[in-house]
């Protein structure tokens, strides 16, 4: 054999045994892929101060005279059980919720709140516009394929009684995970307001698309502190202290993709100045005091306690070891959110902005199952990606002292869709005139003589898997498994007895009412390519069998 020959045959077997050390690790590869191309792509800079806009240097009108200042303080993955209002949550662990049980109780605790969706985006894509999100093609949460690949592969493990449902053609030709969002053609709440006068601001999570169009620059805010990627704090840091689910195919997906990084403006990415929970809390401050002599809707739009679940460590060293680590970060994470919206009240109240300005405090959706914690959405079944309660039913409170009553209680549902209909009326503006506005105005339903609440039905919606809350009657139905629920939440609030069997006129009404909803919708803007079991009533830690009632989320 000539020189060239074995050169030739060792490239040859070199390039072999690298494509076999590949596919080998093929899972490892995939799993990193994402963080790597971030890494090349976005370089990120040292911390530095964020530059908010000054307004006047002196108010023109008291605050009482001008049109209140509007915030929107949204938590991500927030349970109805996580905050003290509404039930135990933590207090036990010493992660009560004080500031958030003060807006509640010095304005109006919504006793029957809801989330537009059971998953992020979609939910965040209904409270911006105050439109269900399917009408404008928001139906799934958007998802790089390779994730659907690699969470497939490290979900399939022994046991399981359902399987993990993968469209590979349509994982294969997903659109750019940037370019899945909320259409520009949209009309958002920062744009309702930019309108009448308002200074608009957005911190926090967006996903809501990262396209230069979809982004908040483009969708009504002049400000925008944009979390670029989804570690609080660097994973390694003295700081922090973590915990990893490796039963969650997602966490396990997370931990290597995620980095800790912001953008002020579409700018380069640099690192925030902390843990990120107090860090957007300290952007929130300054740009309240920035804007203390000018109307100002501020959107600040908290990471936590999404997974990644990481703590600081001094809100870790603050709670009591009882030997559940995972619980123990997660109280932490509570105590960060609760000590973020007790910061901008005290700031509120510190530059005389408190008496007119509305707060608005809710969550994206209910806590999921898969960070294996069972009580988080007591007393209510369900998780996160599912249409039960435990899945949409969420902390709902606003805090107005000029308008709204203190200790109000609304037994009224109400819904992520109505926050910008009643933002809109109390600032005195417009709303879009060209479209259906889905939401109502809650302000009337607050008065001291309140007329009574409008009957309506709320919808639900994730591929096949639809509901609908029509009085108290409640209907879930479902494709995958071929699955109808039906409740009566007076009597039954937790949903534990289904009447589709006994009551197929409540089944008829309700499912027409699905269908009549739905009938001309568009389909949705991009595909779904995965279906995910989700058990009901056990987390993704504990075993299920094939008798628990469970639903497919539709992704």
């Amino acid at each position: 054999m000539s020189r060239r020959s074995r050169w030739l045959a060792g490239v040859l077997a070199l390039a072999i045994g690298l494509g076999v050390l590949g596919w080998a690790n093929r899972l490892l590869i995939l799993r990193h892929s994402l963080g790597w191309f971030t890494d090349l792509l976005h370089p990120r800079a040292p911390n530095r101060p964020v530059p908010w806009q000054a307004g006047p240097g002196t108010a023109e009108a008291p605050a009482s005279a001008r049109p209140p200042n509007i915030i929107v303080i949204l938590a991500d993955d927030l349970g109805y059980n996580d905050v003290t209002t509404y039930g135990g949550g933590h207090a036990d662990w010493g992660a009560a919720t004080p500031n958030i049980d003060t807006l509640a109780r010095e304005g109006v605790r919504f006793d029957h709140g809801y989330a537009v969706s059971a998953v992020c985006t979609v939910s965040r894509a209904g409270l911006m516009t105050g439109r269900y999100p399917w009408r404008f093609g928001v139906e799934f949460t958007p998802t790089p394929g390779a994730m659907a690949r690699v969470a497939a592969d490290l979900y399939a493990a022994p046991g399981r009684p359902h399987p993990v449902v993968i469209d590979r053609e349509a994982a294969a030709a997903a659109p750019r995970f940037n370019d899945l969002g909320m259409p520009a053609s949209e009309r958002t709440l920062a744009e309702v307001l930019a309108d009448r006068g308002y200074h608009t601001m957005h911190i926090g999570k967006w996903h809501l698309g990262s396209t230069p169009d979809m982004r908040p620059n483009r969708q009504g805010f002049a400000e925008t502190v944009f979390m670029e990627s989804g570690l609080y704090l660097p994973e390694h840091s003295p700081s922090v202290v973590n915990s990893k689910q490796d039963f969650d195919p997602i966490d396990r997906f997370l931990w290597p993709n995620m980095r800790w990084a912001a953008s002020y403006n579409a700018g380069d990415w640099f690192e925030p100045a902390g843990y990120l929970t107090d860090w957007f809390t300290d952007e929130a401050v300054t740009a309240i005091r920035a804007n203390r002599n000018r109307p100002f809707f501020l959107y600040l739009a908290h990471w936590g306690v999404h997974t990644p679940l990481q703590a600081s460590r001094a809100d870790y060293d603050a709670l009591p070891d009882r030997g559940d680590h995972r619980r123990r970060v997660y109280g932490a994470m509570i105590r960060s959110i609760d000590r973020s919206v007790g910061r901008v009240l005290q700031t509120l109240r510190e530059e005389g902005l408190d008496e007119n300005t509305l707060v608005i405090f809710t969550s994206d959706n209910g806590a999921p199952g898969y960070i294996g914690l069972p009580d988080l959405n007591r007393p209510f079944r369900g998780w996160k990606l599912t249409l039960f309660e435990g899945g949409v039913r969420v902390p709902f409170m606003a805090r107005w002292p000029a308008r709204i009553a203190a200790g109000t209680r609304l037994q009224s549902p109400v819904s992520g869709i109505d926050v910008l209909p009643t933002a809109a009326a109390a600032a005195g503006a417009a709303l879009p005139a060209d479209r259906p506005i889905d939401g109502v105005n809650l302000l009337p339903w607050l008065a001291a003589a309140a007329p009574p609440a409008p009957s309506r039905s709320l919808f639900w919606r994730s591929g096949s898997l639809r509901s609908v809350r029509d009085g108290d009657w409640k209907l879930i139905v479902s494709e995958r498994p071929r699955r109808t629920w039906l409740f009566d939440l007076a009597s039954d609030p937790t949903e534990r007895n289904d009447l589709s069997q006994a009551r197929p006129e409540q089944v008829e009404r309700l499912g027409n009412r699905i269908r009549t909803h739905h009938a001309d919708m568009p389909p949705p803007a991009w595909r779904s390519f995965i279906e995910f079991p989700v058990a009901i009533d056990r987390t993704l830690d504990q075993p299920s069998g094939p008798d628990d009632d469970f639903t497919y989320w539709i992704n």
